[in-house]
């Protein structure tokens, strides 16, 4: 079936962070750092969060491709043959290198490249002697495969990336690592959402439902206000669409609380107000689809005024793509308001 369009937010990636430090590490200079600094303004609030797992953040592509050239050159040193475990270190940070400007330029060669390094360190760093190590490798295997997977939409792929976090969390607990534990089930849920997308079946989706929900339980909006805001707001994006394949207006109403309380997040925690506004799209893009399928001209007519608010008063913080969504959006429940009450004239 076709699926309206609705957004995913991404949290920070946090591995991509600890490559390009692990880079700085082994530099041994200031400039790298300066170089960060100084480029990153430009930027740094061009709608981040919201292109995908490997988000570029404050890095652009310079400092990635002089990360990846001073990596590849340390890890083609004979010097590392006896240090298992720091070329267990270097690979990953090389990968994620990789996997970053693989998302840039949407290269699949190079997000092949980043999972052969992950997989390479995974037969070096074994579960039983370095769970740990293992754990962070498996979870950067599964992020560049579903990565990978969904530039192509291939199933194969997103079933591995499922795979990898799942191996993951063998080793990650709520209880003694939440943070990577939230992060693996986000994942996870974003995987499902993927993969459900490609398949006929609503099963695929109940599983990221799962997932995602499993995620919030380890968030706190004090202390994870961008994990918090985008999980919430991925949870409704998946139940949106689960929504629409089981024709099922309670889940939708389950969507629009959840984008709602991924707003109120944004707002409350002042995340970068473009995230607030995706959000309100979303959950008015909802609120039409329920609408439709409820025949409520009272709410059709509500959407229809959310989206001439936001392409009105938010126009500077909506992408082109964005844009036209809202105008299609505002035409299509607005047609829906009028049919709806032409119909009910017509009965009455």
């Amino acid at each position: 079936m076709k699926f309206s369009n609705n957004y995913v937010l991404y949290p920070s990636n946090k591995a991509l962070i600890e490559a390009i430090e692990h880079y700085i590490s082994l530099s041994h200079g200031l400039a790298a750092e300066e170089d960060i600094a100084n480029t990153g303004a430009a930027v740094r609030d061009n709608f981040i969060y919201t292109r995908g797992n490997y988000e570029q953040l404050r890095y652009n592509s310079s400092i990635l491709e002089s990360a990846r050239e001073t990596l590849e050159k340390i890890l083609n040193s004979t010097s590392l043959k006896d240090s298992p475990l720091d070329r267990v270190a270097l690979q990953n940070s090389l990968g994620n290198i990789l996997a970053a400007l693989a998302q840039r330029s949407e290269d699949a060669d190079l997000f092949e490249k980043a999972i052969a390094l992950f997989d390479s360190a995974l037969e070096v760093s074994s579960q039983e002697e370095n769970p740990q190590e293992w754990a962070a490798t498996q979870y950067n295997l599964g992020t560049a495969t579903q990565a990978l997977g969904r530039l192509q939409g291939d199933s194969k792929l997103l079933k591995s990336s499922v795979v990898a976090y799942t191996n993951a969390l063998l080793e990650w607990s709520r209880e003694k690592n939440p943070e990577q534990w939230a992060s693996a089930m986000h994942q996870l849920g974003s995987t499902f959402h993927a993969h459900g997308m490609l398949l006929t079946g609503t099963r695929t989706f109940q599983k990221s439902v799962v997932a995602y929900k499993n995620a919030l339980a380890a968030l706190d909006a004090e202390d994870n206000a961008l994990e918090m805001a985008a999980t919430h707001n991925n949870l409704g994006a998946v139940l949106h669409h689960l929504g629409e394949s089981e024709e099922n207006a309670e889940l939708l109403e389950e969507a629009v609380i959840s984008y709602d309380t991924a707003l109120t997040v944004c707002m409350e925690q002042q995340l970068p107000f473009h995230l607030a506004v995706l959000c309100r799209v979303n959950k008015s893009t909802a609120r039409g689809v329920l609408a439709e399928l409820t025949k409520d001209a009272v709410m059709a007519e509500e959407a229809m005024d959310e989206f001439e608010l936001i392409i009105e008063c938010f126009d500077n913080a909506l992408q082109p793509l964005c844009r036209k969504h809202c105008e299609e959006q505002f035409i299509k429940v607005q047609s829906l308001a009028s049919s709806i009450k032409k119909v009910e004239l017509e009965a009455g």
